[in-house]
């Protein structure tokens, strides 16, 4: 599922392809189109991002300025409201003339999980458009058809964007847009998150840390990645109760948050190791061990067994994706600082990651 980061580099995304555009949409698949019929011909005048939700906001196609007062809030204003889930992704593609979308989610992209992949050129991609000579010898952009089961589909001047498997989908009002948003915690990555919120929704109660970090009503955006990494960091046990945890030290997790998640919005990618821990010899000792599930003794396993897959791979300035967390998927192997074992359990159905050594 993605963390809150790249839902924010999404309407980053929507903002820069679609802002102020009337917009055609529709539902290939045929599940929304009713919805489709609603929103199709207005105009997109807002794109945000809460924890993993993201909310577009359409005002009536008269609107010609989407930056006049009011219009986001009016009633008006109608949103589509989306939660990727486990296996939803918006793919992306875009005409030849179609702005540059800087540290984001740009077109031509596609979007699968937590990974971003820039296209391959060429006709011969599903999700890219092709252009033709038009009669006065200018480039026409030839819109893509959709692939797979797309759910609603946004078609801009220069860009089109297919929504496929999500968990949520659905047309909402301004004050049903509020209602969802009052039933989730602060997000880090707002400029509106609130650490007094965060700090008395842990404090008062005995729920683990661990598990009140994936709750979206305490905190939202945080996933698995972000719940470990933040931990270890802060050298935090995961099974502590969250009431037994010094009001000092809960901030410090949320200003690391703040932090880490904004630096995973711009860059792309979750990195949360220090340069003096990314070891190039420590990778190497790693390569040959890991845990078997079934008998809790390690084993040797294939190079790459969980590698986790950033958009930056590849990228030369980019730090390698096994050398970017601390405990995350890293269990029966050495922690970068102490070097005792990384531990793992399930916690409320998901791996918990973490080292006991260095988070007591």
């Amino acid at each position: 599922m993605p963390e809150g980061h790249t839902v924010h580099r999404l309407a980053r995304t929507f903002a820069s392809l679609y802002s102020g555009q009337a917009l055609r949409v529709s539902s290939p698949q045929g599940r929304f189109a009713d919805g489709a019929a609603v929103l199709d011909g207005r105009r997109l005048v807002a794109s945000e991002a809460w924890g993993k939700q993201l909310f577009l906001g359409f005002a009536p196609a008269d609107v010609s300025d989407p930056q006049v007062t009011g219009v986001t809030s009016g009633s008006d204003t109608l949103w589509l409201r989306t939660h990727l889930g486990l296996y939803g992704a918006w793919t992306f593609a875009g005409a030849p003339d179609a702005p540059e979308v800087a540290h984001a989610i740009g077109a031509p992209r596609r979007r699968i999980g937590e990974r971003e992949t820039t296209a391959p050129a060429g006709p011969s991609s599903p999700s890219e458009g092709s252009t033709s000579e038009s009669s006065t010898g200018g480039a026409e952009w030839i819109v893509p058809e959709p692939r797979g089961q797309v759910r609603v589909r946004l078609l801009g001047d220069h860009a089109v964007a297919d929504l496929t498997g999500p968990t949520a989908c659905e047309v909402i009002t301004a004050e049903e847009k509020t209602a969802v948003e009052a039933r989730l915690g602060p997000d880090p990555i707002r400029d509106d998150g609130d650490v007094d919120a965060f700090a008395a929704a842990v404090g008062r109660s005995r729920v683990t840390i661990g598990q009140q970090l994936m709750d979206q009503a305490v905190v939202a955006g945080v996933g698995n990645i972000y719940r470990a990494e933040a931990l270890f960091r802060a050298g935090v046990d995961p099974l502590r109760p969250g009431r037994d945890l010094p009001a000092a030290t809960v901030r410090a997790i949320w200003d690391d948050l703040v932090t880490l998640m904004r630096d995973g919005a711009a860059r792309g990618a979750i990195v949360t190791t220090s340069p003096d821990h990314r070891d190039g010899s420590v990778t190497r000792r790693e390569r040959g061990y890991g845990r078997d599930q079934g008998s809790g003794e390690h084993k040797p396993v294939v190079d790459g067994r969980r590698r986790t897959r950033q958009n930056t791979d590849g990228a030369p300035d980019a730090v390698p994706a096994d050398q970017a967390f601390y405990v995350y998927h890293r269990d029966g192997l050495p922690c970068r600082v102490c070097g005792t074992p990384v531990l793992v359990k399930e916690l409320a159905g998901r791996n918990l990651f973490w080292c006991d050594t260095c988070q007591t």
